[in-house]
């Protein structure tokens, strides 16, 4: 059935061409409006917006009789249907003439004149931005009032810059305060620490306080290291004057620990090792305990204290016992026999706080993953070009080793100009507390470590994660990226890698859920800018009577060299970049160039490829040649050459239709398949982006190879069986 057009007078039509751009652009220029006077546009609202309402009724009426002719539905469902579209239109007529309400108030508010008026007003302003709305809910959530937090911990907070609680925070305090059992799941570097400690420490000091000399502690804090313990215990003492907050830990003096035993301990924060020889001594009672907080407990078990573990929960966790501690589990990794535990030890009205879930990246959001292919043998010297440009002089590095004799030999590497010191096991544990206390404060810049500090370690600013290959397991890998990019902040991570260990990159993306962008070694300009920055640092931090000492000798040097040369050759000295080195693309070996040979057609077999450079280059050409490789859409090849026969080649050859030449600026994607095989047969390591190399010369390290031997994990029935 035709229906008759209905024609609009020209201004409702012309209002609704400019409702149109409206809607489709919100940046139309106010001056539209300029010349309409107030009271006409109010008129042309009004009018345009009832005639589209009356159109969209009839249209709808009209669908309706047509469907009733074609298939006739039952009555009482036409009906709904009509009471609907009566029901939509009353709502589209309500908020239109909230629209016009908004219209006239901005037309009587007088604030702006009629050239600044514009159509914006009838239309929907743009919902914030998904960031923004996500950090005021966060703020908004999180902020004090809305939780059980006294004003004397609310003040030391602030004095720590915390200003609100963060998410997992939020998810947990109530519940942990309320007694309840609770399994905390979140990425490194959320606040899991506060999670726990802020609501038990409110809860302590809300209780009748007991000061008698000798008590014996409520809260059980144990923590898999050192270092972690320490860190978790400074933590608590932040947040209360009240509580006696006391660490007990391997390698310190047993003298110190007694004392506290015997003054009384209220939060009582340490390593099972250290625990489990005071109970064995008969110095420490345990039986007191309410609350037991298991920090980072799936590497506790990996690290072999599943035993210690067991022993000092039957202390506290009886089978017959009509009340059984409060057990909260705290980790950024939660393998499935973490819930082993919480059906053996915990309530069965557990809560469960996951805010990873089934989330595809299970690492830190702040932190950008890079990875970068080299040999171990030429690892070292790379690594200082790599501190150099993305950490610079004065920011803050942790490179994490597999061994501790491979951390120990990089850290005394001469490849990395800024002052480095080394954390591991078998360094004494008061030299380790100095190590760690020195890298806070910035003693010293690079801090060279295994496990050690891979865990719960909060140290602020901290620019650059590297790890010197992909760790055996991918918790690893998450927990050591998580030492930066914390508390919001963002941060990168890169890793090192060998041709062998290309899967086992791989798998890390897999169950990490994360993506490594291939990167190539530092540029010579990276180098050369970074190493400037930091000199023009370093001279600003020359005091001004100093610099009168040298006014002399500088005007001197200035005559026999000028000005320009004799500034950038101080410049090249401060920085250390005197010599450069240039590296391969593909494999960041040192002393070779890599080469670009493009074609007009795609090739199906390489041999092609090398028949094109034999014909300009001779046959002598292959001896020179290495790592040739597809690249992606078989539209050319790339291949290094020693640096020293680069000029050579390019001396020699001729661009034509088929084939050009070129050293490459930057690493084109290649073919993944035929870029192994070239690597089998050519003892290549697998590259990824980047652009053309160098490095500073400088002593290689072997550094030790990574060792493939890990720890195995035990399942709980294993180890909590009594």
């Amino acid at each position: 059935m035709l229906l008759p057009v209905r024609s609009f007078p020209p201004r409702a039509i012309s209002l609704q061409s400019h409702m149109s751009v409206c809607r489709g652009a919100s940046e139309m220029p106010s001056r539209v409006l300029a010349e309409a006077d107030p009271s006409t546009l109010m008129e042309e609202v009004e009018s345009g917006l009832l005639l589209l309402k009356k159109k969209k009724k009839k249209m709808k009426e009209q669908k309706l009789m047509a469907e009733e002719c074609d298939s006739p539905a039952p009555k009482k469902r036409k009906a709904e249907k009509k009471s609907s579209d009566v029901n939509t239109d009353t709502e589209q007529i309500k908020l239109k003439k909230k629209k016009k309400a908004n219209v006239e108030e901005v037309m009587s508010s007088g604030e702006t004149d009629k050239a600044s008026l514009s159509l914006s007003a009838v239309v929907d302003t743009p919902a914030p931005s998904s960031e923004d709305s996500d950090s005021d809910r966060e703020k908004r959530e999180g902020a004090f009032s809305n939780f059980r937090i006294s004003q004397n911990t609310i003040s030391l907070l602030q004095a720590r810059g915390v200003s609100y609680l963060f998410d997992i925070q939020v998810k947990t305090f109530n519940s942990v305060y309320d007694g309840k059992d609770v399994i905390g799941q979140a990425r490194t570097g959320t606040g899991k620490t506060f999670s726990f400690a802020v609501p038990l420490v409110e809860k302590l000091q809300g209780a009748a306080d007991d000061r008698r000399r000798g008590r014996a502690p409520t809260v059980l804090v144990l923590t898999p290291t050192r270092e972690l313990a320490i860190q978790v215990a400074r933590d608590f003492k932040d947040i209360t004057r009240k509580l006696s907050v006391t660490c007990f830990y391997g390698g310190s003096s047993y003298n110190p620990q007694l004392e506290a035993i015997r003054n009384g301990i209220d939060i009582l924060v340490g390593t099972p090792g250290r625990i489990r020889d005071h109970l064995q001594n008969n110095k420490l009672d345990l039986s007191q305990l309410k609350h037991v907080v298991l920090d980072e407990v799936d590497q506790m078990l990996d690290m072999g204290f599943a035993e210690q573990v067991e022993e000092i929960l039957s202390v506290s966790y009886k089978k017959d016992a009509e009340e059984k501690p409060q057990t909260l589990l705290f980790s950024a990794t939660c393998p499935a026999w973490v819930y082993e535990v919480a059906k053996k030890y915990m309530r069965s009205q557990c809560i469960h706080v996951d805010l990873i879930g089934k989330k595809t990246q299970k690492a830190a959001t702040t932190v950008e993953h890079l990875a970068i292919a080299c040999h171990w043998s030429q690892r070292a010297s790379v690594i200082g070009d790599v501190i150099q440009v993305y950490s610079g002089s004065h920011g803050r590095t942790i490179v994490f080793c597999e061994t501790k004799r491979e951390a120990t030999e990089l850290s005394m590497n001469t490849s990395i100009k800024q002052s480095a010191q080394t954390l591991h096991g078998d360094i004494p544990q008061k030299q380790r507390e100095i190590t760690l206390k020195g890298f806070r404060s910035g003693t010293f810049e690079v801090l060279v470590a295994t496990n050690v500090a891979a865990r719960g370690l909060d140290i602020p600013e901290v620019d650059l994660v590297i790890q010197c290959s992909p760790p055996n397991d991918v918790e690893s890998y998450i927990h050591r990226s998580g030492r930066t990019g914390r508390a919001g902040r963002t941060g990168i991570c890169i890793c090192f890698y060998q041709r062998k260990e290309e899967s086992q990159l791989k798998f890390v993306e897999q169950k990490a859920g994360i993506t490594f962008k291939r990167v190539g070694v530092p540029t010579a300009n990276d180098i050369i800018q970074s190493s400037s920055k930091d000199a023009v640092r370093f001279l600003d931090s020359v005091p001004a009577v100093a610099v009168g000492y040298f006014r002399e000798a500088a005007q001197e040097l200035i005559e026999q060299r000028g000005a320009v040369e004799a500034l950038a050759a101080a410049l090249a000295h401060i920085s250390g970049a005197t010599s450069l080195e240039q590296r391969s693309l593909i494999s960041s070996d040192a002393g070779f160039t890599t080469m670009i040979m493009s074609c007009s057609q795609e090739m199906h077999n390489i041999g092609y490829a090398w028949r094109g450079l034999k014909e300009q280059l001779g046959e002598e050409v292959d001896q020179h040649i290495q790592r040739m490789t597809f690249l992606k859409g078989k539209k050319g090849v790339c291949f290094d050459v020693p640096a020293s026969k680069a000029k050579e080649i390019q001396d020699k050859w001729q661009d034509g239709r088929r084939w050009q030449l070129s050293v490459a600026t930057e690493l084109p994607e290649m073919e993944q398949s035929m870029r192994q095989s070239s690597e089998r047969t050519s003892g290549g390591f697998g590259g990824g982006r980047g652009r053309r190399s160098f490095g500073f010369r400088g002593n290689n390290s072997s550094g030790g190879r990574r060792g493939r031997g890990g720890p195995q994990k035990r399942s709980f029935s294993q180890a909590f069986s009594y």
